[in-house]
């Protein structure tokens, strides 16, 4: 297990050095620079100041000798500077909107595992029936239903017209007068529609898959054998089916991280969440270069540690796993 851990581990650093160099390649070869934005809206700026602006940057710099510069300051765990006018560090800029968007994240995963477990055992289980029917018809709706258009219509139904919820930020103006459990309980309801926004999607293709999965494993010899046996259906389902209907799920899991990450940047910049995403849009329209890279290689990690994670729980439940 040790061994297949190091090996896992290993590999992380050459794609993490590859991640930075096409995305760093990309956004510096995108339209536009940080020096339009601060000359194009002052009528006194001309060549010289674009120039200077260019040079204070280092944007003059060839590309690969902006890249082994980033690089170097990188291993130093140096994100830079930011471009904007508070030309605070990037990295400070990042560990105050990182726990946000982290804790938003894995409470989502939770709602979508918590969930989609249980009604795509329930729904293979029941296959043709009503509840399998019913199910099939929501997965439907929440693979075609956009979340950013699913996320407005929410905050028009519960904020504006009932009025149960809030629609943006994380605390109500003034919370900070309230008690513990005021403050907890406020914050929770700002979170609702963002995490079930971000779990909508997630949960539909999860039940699916867990369904799928489960009716190729009850379908096996061995399931046959264990019931053959006399044992109780709920040992045959949970003990001796589900592990190994899980097995693709936890892969899928994984993989299904940039998504949630990436899925971070439309709910926050809709609800006004002050999370990574919201800071990763601010910087795209700002074009500032060092938060832009700074997000992504944070983004990039926390990818790559999922996919470990996953292989770790795949090793966990497939002992053969650990002998490649």
């Amino acid at each position: 297990m040790l061994a297949y851990l190091l090996k896992r581990l290993l590999m992380m650093f050459p794609l993490l050095l590859g991640i930075t160099l096409v995305t760093f390649t990309v956004i510096h070869l995108a339209p536009g620079e940080p020096t339009d934005l601060q000359t194009q809206l002052n009528p006194d700026s001309g060549p010289e100041l674009r120039e200077k602006l260019r040079a204070y940057y280092h944007l003059d710099d060839p590309l690969h000798v902006q890249y082994l510069s980033w690089l170097k300051r990188l291993a130093q765990l140096d994100f830079g500077e930011s471009f904007s006018q508070d030309h605070r560090p990037v990295r400070d800029k990042i560990v105050e909107r990182l726990p946000i968007t982290v804790a938003i994240n894995l409470l989502s995963i939770a709602v979508i595992l918590g969930l989609s477990i249980p009604i795509g055992i329930w729904s293979a289980l029941k296959q043709g029936r009503f509840f399998d029917h019913a199910t099939t018809l929501l997965v439907f709706i929440g693979f075609a239903t956009p979340s950013f258009w699913l996320a407005l219509l929410l905050m028009d139904l519960f904020g504006v017209q009932l009025g149960w919820l809030p629609i943006s930020g994380l605390r109500t103006f003034g919370a900070e007068y309230m008690g513990a459990g005021g403050q907890l309980l406020d914050l929770a309801r700002h979170l609702i529609l963002p995490v079930f926004i971000a779990a909508f999607g997630g949960l539909a293709g999860f039940s699916r898959y867990m369904r799928s999965n489960m009716l190729e494993v009850i379908r096996q010899d061995y399931i046959l054998t264990a019931r053959a046996k006399g044992l109780p259906e709920r040992i045959v389902i949970g003990k001796h089916a589900l592990r190994n209907a899980l097995l693709p799920l936890i892969t899928i899991l994984g993989l299904s991280v940039p998504g949630l990450i990436g899925g971070s940047v439309i709910f926050e910049t809709i609800f006004a969440i002050p999370g990574m995403g919201k800071l990763f849009y601010d910087g795209v329209m700002m074009r500032d270069y060092p938060l832009i890279m700074g997000v992504l290689v944070i983004g990039a990690a926390l990818t790559l540690i999922g996919n470990l994670l996953a292989d770790i729980g795949y090793a966990l439940a497939d002992p053969r796993i650990r002998q490649r």
